[in-house]
């Protein structure tokens, strides 16, 4: 039954694509070519513009679940290329919006309340409308001006019909291009499944809210909406409403007293310490959910895709900036191979040589023309050829980065967000990458063995014990034993056993 399913939903996505003149993206990945070539052969009419606008018109037309795996596609250069990544990057999230009075059914069920013991006032007419929800302006029965998000209905039915579509696909796509396998096609889709379920439990969506508040809580220049859980499920998330200009006003914002050069320098610290500090970073930055409110602060909205870093990531990051920055090739290159991106049998001066070419064309630009998030994006295009696997959350990362940059350069001409907080970077480095850094960590991880080391010892004394009360072979065991007994005794294979089970111990327990 799902062959046919998806035979058939393939079929119309392939008309879909070949009326917008995008068939290249099922083309490119050999997916049914039979139906790819017959398709291709009806007569339809020439659109206008690039590959990648024409591949974001039809996502558009397919509905929200490509428009979604549309944008998570503009993350991939490595797999759609550059050109089609930027221009996949602008689709816009925005649908017809669903009836108030469904929204309304929903909060009721989901709160278990009537609507009027909930909200003094409800608009029935949405500020926003996209693919999983909607937003309602409120005012709470405590007087408190709120934002309500409310999925639309049968949305996770939806999806969930056509992730098993793109899981399909992938592994096809896999099969049939080899070569596609370092680029993790079905990995693609599952972390883009993974986020989408994320976007569709808005109990998650508040939590990502409330830590990130938590992170800069003590930062008056960069603020993030309370979230009332009292008003909050599975499918309603209520947030404090915050007034404010949208961040790519420009003109707007001089015009209501605010110096855009201010602006940059609060949000690239509020980047740095995002990634850096906290290795939990906003990882959607369009200018629809960055705002300035009246007091100059940087406000952020939907916290529906987030990125997390952890400390050995962000430590390679950091080491692999700061190698590019002062031009220490031989260091970048090295960095690479002490994480494991790159494959040890690789050469490592063939490499270096590929990370020059990258650098220096960029860093040799003007300090307020410098990208981080392009240099990113050339390097993992260049160590394609040195079969480093694609890494999804640096990915993110580049894809947030590029967003940040554009925001700022757009606000702020003359300035760079990465001059701003190159300050930040280096003592970031000094504490962490520094001899006393690795001492600790040292430590650390002795004192992590240590803990560890009398449960192990606890479960090696249990397996003795069950070895001291005899060992029970099966009789074709023992027959298999009694045959080989030219080449290795009984004795010897249990030994041999008991060591490997011992080593697998000792494994487990320190990894």
């Amino acid at each position: 039954m799902r062959i046919f399913r998806n035979l058939w939903r393939l079929i119309v996505i392939a008309w879909t694509l070949a009326r917008y003149d995008a068939l290249f993206l099922l083309k490119d990945a050999r997916i049914a070519p039979a139906l790819i070539s017959v398709i291709g052969l009806v007569p339809l009419k020439r659109r206008e513009g690039r590959p990648g606008e024409r591949l974001a018109q039809a996502f558009e037309a397919l509905g929200p679940s490509f428009i979604k795996f549309g944008q998570a596609l503009s993350t991939r250069p490595d797999l759609v290329g550059e050109v089609v990544a930027q221009d996949l990057a602008s689709l816009q999230d925005r649908l017809p919006p669903f009836p108030a009075k469904e929204a309304r059914a929903i909060i009721e069920a989901e709160l278990g309340k009537p609507l009027s013991a909930l909200f003094t006032s409800f608009w029935d007419e949405p500020v926003a409308a996209a693919s999983i929800a909607q937003v309602h302006f409120a005012t709470t029965t405590e007087g408190m001006p709120v934002a309500v998000k409310v999925l639309r209905p049968q949305v996770e039915r939806a999806f969930r019909r056509d992730l098993d579509l793109f899981f399909w696909l992938a592994a096809i796509a896999e099969r049939a291009m080899p070569s596609w396998r370092r680029l993790k096609p079905v990995e693609v889709v599952r972390t883009f499944a993974d986020t989408v379920t994320l976007e569709m439990d808005l109990r998650l969506e508040a939590a990502a809210a409330s830590e990130l508040a938590e992170n800069f809580k003590d930062d008056p220049d960069f603020k993030v909406p309370a979230v009332d859980w009292s008003r909050t499920s599975q499918r309603v998330l209520t947030l404090e409403r915050v007034e404010g200009i949208p961040i790519d006003e420009r003109d707007a914002l001089i015009a209501a007293g605010h110096d855009p050069r201010l602006i940059v320098e609060r949000a690239a610290i509020a980047f740095f310490n995002q990634v850096f500090r906290d290795g939990f970073f906003h990882a959607d930055l369009h200018p629809g959910n960055l705002m300035v409110a009246p007091d100059g602060a940087i406000v952020a909205l939907d916290f529906g895709i987030m990125g997390r870093l952890d400390r050995s990531t962000r430590r390679y990051l950091a080491e692999m900036l700061v190698g590019f920055l002062i031009g220490d090739y031989e260091r970048v290159a090295d960095v690479h191979f002490e994480a494991g991106y790159v494959p040890r049998q690789k050469s490592r001066d063939a490499f270096i040589q590929a990370l020059r070419s990258i650098g220096e064309p960029i860093l040799g630009r003007p300090l307020n023309e410098i990208s981080i998030g392009r240099l990113l994006g050339h390097l993992f295009k260049v160590t394609e050829t040195f079969e480093m696997e694609t890494q999804p959350h640096l990915l993110l990362l580049q894809k947030t980065m590029l967003m940040a940059e554009g925001l700022c350069r757009s606000l702020s001409p003359e300035q760079n967000m990465w001059l701003v907080a190159q300050p930040l970077i280096e003592a970031w480095v000094r504490v962490n990458l520094g001899r006393e850094a690795r001492l600790i960590e040292l430590i650390r991880d002795g004192a992590e063995a240590a803990r560890r080391g009398p449960r192990l010892i606890a479960r090696a004394e249990r397996l003795l014990e069950t070895l001291e009360q005899g060992v029970r072979f099966e009789p074709a065991t023992a027959r298999l034993m009694a045959g080989r007994r030219g080449r290795f005794s009984g004795l010897h294979i249990l030994l041999g056993l008991i060591a490997a089970l011992l080593a697998i111990l000792v494994i487990v327990e320190l990894i």
